[in-house]
């Protein structure tokens, strides 16, 4: 066996090791892996489907990769029935709106903003943050002012559908100091991931956040390394589900530096669910999902439990794909 061969065995072999092994009719049934050889955009959750159009609107006329991540998740940003992202997002347990967004390039350019308030976009106030600062991240009033200064559009938040959800939720929750429930609609965040024509990488993140959270609270998405990572020699990943949890084990990353040692995108989805099953002993709730692709345009996904879907877009078509998951942890 060659050295770059046995390597590879190695690594695999070592990731099994790591996990608790699964029955292989159960692998069978829930495996799903893919390749592209051409353009393809990945984003999380059935919203993720209008945003890839978004997005695939860019890459059809020879865009870039950053360029069709941006566009793709502004969709989502501006849908108002969406109550985890952008202008339509539910409000913190004080009633503010606060938003979060990383975008990141295969050359590890990245912007990011955190705890931003009425401002339409965040994800291109945060690609702004990359290409006109020396900095990574701008969070707060700070963000905000950036975003003003730069004549970003403004959106008034919460919209009053969301403003009369939250005035109820205080009637029934007097104890702002509650742990607020945790269900999918509390993390239906979108990450996108894209390989244009030319092979580039890019990915791009945008949520409003766990609904209800404590004030002053940022998850994974605007975390470079957390809710996104890019390598153009390795691949790229994105992350959704419970922030705290993603954050932990710097997912995204994770999932890059596996596939870096030979793991398939969606064997390091799953060594990445893995690890955060490993190091939580409450896991209720505790719903995260992985979607991934490599430089060569292979791509893959996984989630701690049922229920984690991601959008596919590519020559032939937008389609919705379930997540595998193991029962057997």
């Amino acid at each position: 066996m060659k050295r770059r061969q046995f390597i590879r065995f190695g690594a695999v072999v070592g990731a099994l090791g790591l996990v608790k092994p699964s029955k292989a009719t159960n692998i069978m049934a829930q495996s799903f892996e893919g390749k592209t050889n051409g353009p393809l955009v990945l984003s999380t959750w059935n919203h993720g489907l209008a945003a890839n159009e978004g997005a695939w609107a860019v890459l059809q006329k020879g865009g870039t990769a950053l360029d069709a991540v941006e566009k793709g998740v502004m969709v989502t940003e501006a849908d108002l029935t969406n109550r985890s992202v952008g202008v339509g997002g539910r409000p913190d347990r004080e009633g503010h709106v606060t938003l979060d967004a990383c975008i990141m390039s295969g050359d590890a350019r990245c912007g990011s903003v955190a705890f931003l308030e009425g401002i339409a976009h965040p994800v291109s106030v945060a690609r702004a943050v990359m290409e006109k600062t020396q900095h990574v991240m701008l969070v707060g009033a700070g963000a905000k002012k950036f975003a003003l200064d730069y004549g970003f559009q403004q959106a008034k938040m919460p919209i009053d559908e969301v403003k009369k959800d939250y005035e109820q939720w205080r009637k029934e929750n007097k104890d702002l100091f509650k742990k607020p429930e945790i269900n999918h609609e509390n993390h239906d965040t979108i990450g996108m991931i894209a390989m244009d024509a030319n092979g580039q990488l890019a990915g791009a993140c945008t949520t409003s956040g766990w609904a209800y959270k404590m004030h002053g609270r940022v998850g994974d998405s605007p975390i470079i390394g957390a809710g996104l990572f890019v390598d153009q020699e390795v691949g790229a990943a994105t992350a959704t589900g419970l922030g705290e949890a993603i954050i932990r084990i710097a997912g995204s990353h994770t999932v890059v530096e596996l596939m870096r040692h030979g793991f398939s995108p969606q064997e390091a989805c799953k060594e990445a669910c893995m690890r955060i099953i490993r190091k939580h002993n409450d896991l209720s709730g505790l719903q995260c999902g992985f979607l991934a692709i490599d430089k060569d345009g292979n791509y893959g996904a996984y989630s701690i439990y049922a229920g984690f879907n991601f959008a596919k877009h590519d020559a032939q078509k937008n389609e919705l794909i379930d997540a595998p998951f193991d029962r057997n942890w």
